[in-house]
């Protein structure tokens, strides 16, 4: 009985081990299945719906739903169970993506500033049109006139800001 559970724990290191590189080879990328998928789709609709309900959509137990967005949540595919808050419903009536360009070397102080204005909901360093991206929530167009004009505008190294208030927002990205 010894050799067999000293066998089983090195064939659990073995596992583990190729795990391991696996993950390192593929840069810790998580390998998902139809159930993973299946079990984000239903939590990407309503986070705080229970497991049990989880687990009898897709007729399996509620402690593989349990074990599988924990381990989800250990691979980095779910980071955090989060709130969709209506601006609208806090009085923000305008809602704003914000590009701006800066200087290469102010970059990052730049995104640290951004990150300090009250009504900036995100930041994003980025490709393409724009070096870095912001949401901008306020209540309107006054109101975004001074952000635009008084806090960003006095960014060192800024060079340019492209606002684009959004009209409608039509639905969230989906697995």
């Amino acid at each position: 009985m010894v050799i067999c559970t000293s066998y089983i724990n090195l064939l659990f290191d073995i596992r583990k081990n190729f795990i391991n590189k696996r993950n390192y080879i593929t840069i810790n990328m998580a390998i998902i299945d139809e159930t993973d998928k299946n079990i984000l789709k239903i939590l990407e609709k309503n986070s705080r719906i229970p497991f049990t309900e989880i687990a009898d959509e897709l007729n399996i137990s509620e402690a593989t739903v349990r074990n599988r967005v924990r381990a989800l949540e250990e691979e980095g595919v779910i980071n955090k169970f989060t709130l969709d808050i209506d601006p609208k419903s806090l009085g923000y009536n305008m809602v704003t993506m914000i590009g701006l360009d800066v200087e290469p070397q102010d970059m990052l102080t730049a995104v640290e500033e951004l990150r300090k204005i009250d009504c900036v909901r995100w930041v994003a360093k980025s490709t393409g049109d724009h070096m870095i991206m912001t949401e901008v929530w306020t209540k309107d167009g006054e109101e975004l006139s001074e952000i635009i004009g008084k806090k960003m505008g006095s960014i060192e190294g800024l060079k340019d800001i492209k606002p684009a208030i959004l009209l409608e927002k039509k639905s969230e990205g989906q697995v």
